[in-house]
């Protein structure tokens, strides 16, 4: 097959016939799919970023019990929102949804834009999401661009990458009126077929018209940047009881990684601090408190998206000082059988998982 970037019959007739059809007999069974409206298609969108179909289906289904619609997650206090979102990561995406739901209901009557450029416009959107429900919920005629889509794109032109051009070819091949199923289809192929290794060829509806397989390389489409290392930190968290067995946490402020959440305090270590100074110091900085560092709980290795963490947890004693908010937005003591009623990131819940059974050490 020669080589070429144009959009001919046949590829046309791949992407606006065989591709339907294959996604007609393939497409999953998914609760998003279902009672579709622009709310559901919004939240499913903002959970499947980054994260694995079969880990925001269950996240999806207990959201929608909580919040079966845009009413009830305006009404809802931020806690309980971040409480539902917990372990999904990428916290500002739930601190998004529940701040644009409000502004939804107070400005536009709790009905979401049917036109692109309204969805666009909403608070925390951007042109992938505003792609997405536009087409899902409303059937606008605009193509969506993920990771699945580009991959397929990228394999069937053997394109080494470029999200622009991969778009302009999603806009021509888009067919008019259809184009939430034919978005909803890319996205499958790339997502069960097409897949970044070990793509199954042999059953995909564009196999006669990829180049990329013509080539015998589809996995060397679109090209891979080399993989840099990620950096990682050494952090230090404080384990603070006191003698009714009450444990102190402090909440993050909102803006910035992990806002809104709750956390065992501490920070990062400094270059030339042994553990215990990094958590003596992070302790008096941000709670204005002074303790005795006893005893290692337990080290959390925990991986984030831009960087790797070691979390030293030490159980710790108030020396003198009261908890003051000085470097987070709350702080308060809360007994072991009432810490899971706060929402907390996944390498905190290590350590309360770690503190079950365990009696507090006497130093």
């Amino acid at each position: 097959m020669k080589a070429t970037n144009e959009i001919n019959a046949a590829v046309l007739a791949a992407f606006r016939r065989s591709l339907p059809a294959w996604f007609r007999r393939h497409r999953r069974a998914l609760p998003w799919r279902t009672r579709r409206t622009p709310y559901r298609v919004w939240i499913s969108e903002l959970m499947l970023q980054q994260t694995r179909v079969e880990q925001a289906r269950a996240y999806f289904l207990r959201f929608m019990r909580r919040f079966p619609s845009l009413k009830a997650l305006a009404a809802a206090s931020q806690q309980d929102v971040l409480k539902l979102w917990e372990g999904l990561g990428y916290y500002s995406r739930a601190r998004r949804a529940h701040q644009t739901a409000q502004w939804l209901i107070a400005e536009c009557g709790g009905k979401f834009p049917a036109t692109y450029e309204g969805l666009l416009a909403l608070p925390g959107v951007g042109p992938y999401t505003a792609a997405a429900v536009g087409s899902l919920a409303f059937n606008l005629d605009v193509a969506v661009v993920d990771g699945n889509v580009e991959r397929v794109l990228c394999r069937v032109f053997a394109f080494g990458g470029g999200r622009q051009q991969v778009q302009a070819w999603a806009d021509e091949l888009l067919p008019r009126g259809r184009a939430g199923e034919f978005n909803e289809a890319l996205m499958e192929l790339g997502a069960l077929c097409c897949t970044p290794r070990k793509p199954d060829c042999p059953h995909c509806p564009l196999r006669k018209v990829c180049q990329g397989y013509a080539d015998g390389q589809p996995e060397n489409f679109p090209a891979k940047a080399a993989k840099k290392k990620l950096p990682h930190k050494v952090v230090g968290a404080g384990v603070i009881v006191n003698d009714r067995g009450e444990f102190l946490i402090a909440r993050r402020h909102e803006h910035g990684m992990l806002g809104g959440l709750w956390e065992f305090p501490g920070g990062k270590q400094e270059p030339g601090e042994t553990m215990t100074q990094c958590i003596a110091r992070e302790l008096v900085e941000e709670l204005g408190i002074h303790v005795r560092v006893g005893s290692c709980l337990v080290v959390v290795h925990h991986a984030y998206s831009h960087f790797t963490i070691d979390l030293h947890a030490h159980w710790c004693r108030i020396n003198s000082g009261r908890p003051q908010n000085v470097q987070c937005l709350d702080s308060a003591w809360v007994p072991f059988s009432k810490l899971r009623e706060k929402p907390f990131s996944r390498a905190d819940l290590h350590i309360i998982a770690a503190l079950r059974g365990v009696k507090p050490p006497e130093f």
